[in-house]
C-alpha cells in the first residue's frame, strides 16, 4: 500500500496538497518512446522501472501526489493494477506523507485522437458508464489512495463516472479540462461543477491539462457551486495537435497566479502535461 498514513481528503481540509507534473513529460525527458496509442501505459507495460524513476522524480521534487500510469490504459487489469503498484513503490520509499492516485481518463484518450479535447463522442451515459466501470473496477481493486477522474471534457461523461462511483465508497477528484470558461463540450462550467457537488464520493473538484489563464475563472465557477476543496494542474499552456502527435507551445508563458488560486479554494495543485519537476519543486514554496 502507499505511504500514506490518512485520507487524502483530511489532509485537504487542513492544508494545501503539492501534486505531481505531467509523466509523459518527464518518461520522454528519460528517454522513453511513447508512441502509440497507449502513450505512457506503454512504458509501463515495457519498462515498469522507468516509470518508478518518473514518479520518483516528482517525489523528489516535493509532490505529495502521485497520479499513476493508467491514463491511456484499457481494460487490462494486469497494468491498471502495476500502475498503482508502480505508483505505490514510489511512494512508500519517500520520507513524508506521499498519496497515490490511480488515473481515471476519460474514453476520448484511449482513441488517441484528441476527442479527450472535444468530448461529445456520441454515445450515451450508459454506454460511457459501462464503458469505465471494468476499469475503475480494476484501478480500486488494487488499493489507490484515491480515484483521479481526470481531463474530463464533458458533462454528460461526468455523468457516467459519477455513476460508476455511486454507493461504492471510493474516494475521488473531479476535474474537467476547459477553455474559455466551458468545458470542452462547451457546457457552462457551473453546471459542471454542480454535479461534483453532489456526490458523496468526490472529495475535490476543478481543472486539469488546460491554459492557466482558464484556471481562476473555472475554480470562481467551481466555488459558486460547491464548498468542496478545489483542484488545479494545468498545462504549459500548449495547445494538443492530434495529427502530428505533437504540442504546439506558447510564444511565452507568464508566472502562474497560485495565491489568486488559493483564495478561490485550490488545495490541490500541481501541473499536467509539459510541467516537469523543476516546475513543481518551484510550486511547493507556493503552497506553504
Amino acid at each position: 500500500m502507499p505511504r500514506a498514513t490518512g485520507p487524502l481528503a483530511g489532509a485537504l481540509a487542513r492544508r494545501a496538497v503539492l501534486l505531481d507534473g505531467g509523466l509523459s513529460n518527464q518518461l520522454a525527458d528519460q528517454g522513453c518512446d511513447l508512441s502509440g496509442g497507449m502513450w505512457t501505459g506503454r512504458v509501463l507495460a515495457e519498462h515498469p522501472g522507468r516509470v518508478l524513476a518518473a514518479h520518483t522524480a516528482y517525489v523528489r521534487a516535493g509532490a505529495e501526489v502521485l497520479i499513476t500510469a493508467s491514463y491511456q490504459v484499457g481494460h487490462e487489469p494486469d497494468l491498471l493494477e502495476r500502475s498503482v503498484r508502480v505508483a505505490g513503490a514510489a511512494a512508500r520509499a519517500a520520507a513524508r506523507e506521499v498519496w497515490v492516485a490511480a488515473s481515471v481518463g476519460p474514453y476520448g484518450a484511449l482513441l488517441a485522437d484528441g476527442s479527450e479535447y472535444r468530448g461529445r463522442y456520441g454515445l450515451t451515459e450508459a454506454e460511457l458508464a459501462d464503458f469505465h466501470r471494468p476499469r475503475i473496477g480494476a484501478l480500486l481493486a488494487a488499493g489507490p489512495d484515491v480515484l483521479a477522474l481526470e481531463t474530463v471534457p464533458d458533462v454528460l461523461e461526468a455523468r457516467a463516472l459519477l455513476r460508476v462511483l455511486a454507493g461504492t465508497g471510493a474516494r475521488a477528484w473531479l476535474t474537467y479540462t476547459v477553455a474559455g470558461g466551458r468545458t470542452r463540450a462547451g457546457q457552462p462550467l457551473a453546471e459542471a461543477f454542480a454535479l461534483a457537488a453532489a456526490a458523496p464520493e468526490v472529495i475535490a473538484v476543478g481543472v486539469n491539462c488546460c491554459d492557466p489563464e482558464d484556471v481562476l475563472p473555472a475554480l470562481e465557477a467551481a466555488a459558486s457551486v460547491t464548498a468542496k476543496p478545489l483542484v488545479a494542474y494545468p498545462n504549459d499552456g500548449s495547445v494538443w495537435d492530434a495529427a502530428s502527435r505533437s504540442w504546439n507551445a506558447p510564444a511565452a508563458t507568464a508566472p502562474w497566479p497560485v495565491e489568486a488560486w488559493r483564495a478561490a479554494g485550490a488545495r490541490l495543485v500541481g501541473g499536467c502535461c509539459r510541467i516537469g519537476p523543476d516546475r513543481i519543486a518551484a510550486l511547493g514554496p507556493l503552497l506553504a
